[in-house]
């Protein structure tokens, strides 16, 4: 269940788009790949909070854009406590 309107991700990661009638719903992929590949910690807890994980598991599975590394990483990372330690 989403929580907010749009994630609230830094501008940079999605340099090439206009945000303001950017679909962050139907570009899903795009701004889950940039946050992996680019983001900061707050950043991936933002798109916890809106993209759901089966979601972001799935683009993990179909990118072509992360390489085996990132995606074993992502994975593990995401399934850990990590990501919510102080």
């Amino acid at each position: 269940m989403k929580k907010n309107k749009k994630p609230n991700i830094p501008a940079f990661l999605l340099w090439e788009y206009d945000l303001e009638t950017f679909n962050y719903d139907k570009s899903y992929k795009i701004v889950i790949e940039r946050i992996l590949q680019m983001g900061t910690i707050n950043d991936w807890k933002e798109m916890m909070g809106y993209y759901p994980l089966e979601k972001i598991l799935e683009t993990i599975e179909w990118s072509a854009q992360l390489d085996k590394r990132d995606k074993d990483f992502s994975k593990f990372f995401l399934n850990s406590d990590m990501l919510y330690a102080v």
